[in-house]
């Protein structure tokens, strides 16, 4: 059965992987991570709320830096600390107005991205640091830029 982090967030949504699964990678994240990802999941429930409570697809959660590593990963990546998530809410429109409207739904995020024109990474700061509010895009020439848009 799966463990609730809150009303429609799982711990498996956050912990699946392909990879982890291929590679033998145990990704079960400590009790920090854990209550990161408790933190994280009540956030989500904000930018759900906020997108018309339309279901929010993760794709990539929690990572432990084996996994981190594997799946090519930022060596300083909030997903190692649960404190980031990959994901795209298919029924409430482009990724890109998903993303700038992540902004809106959570003013404290410490980082937006739009990531490849294919989904949205949102990131909390670590707790008792102040969140950066930094919103990037990448795109096919693989450089981010600063802001939310398609120019990268």
């Amino acid at each position: 059965m799966a463990r609730q982090l809150t009303d429609h967030f799982t711990l498996d949504e956050f912990t699946i992987s392909q990879t982890a699964a291929r590679e033998g990678i145990d990704n079960t994240p400590d009790a920090a991570a854990l209550r990161n990802l408790r933190a994280l999941a009540s956030a989500l429930e904000r930018v759900r709320s906020r997108l018309g409570n339309r279901p929010v697809s993760i794709s990539s959660g929690y990572r432990c830096p084996a996994l981190n590593s594997a799946v090519g990963g930022s060596k300083t990546s909030a997903h190692m600390q649960g404190l980031a998530a990959d994901f795209i809410v298919p029924s409430y429109g482009t990724v890109l107005q998903t993303a700038r409207a992540v902004v809106d739904a959570f003013p404290d995020f410490d980082q937006v991205i739009y990531e490849y024109g294919r989904w949205v990474h949102f990131g909390l700061a670590l707790p008792g640091r102040t969140p950066r509010r930094e919103l990037l895009s990448i795109g096919s020439k693989g450089k981010y830029v600063s802001g939310l848009t398609t120019n990268c």
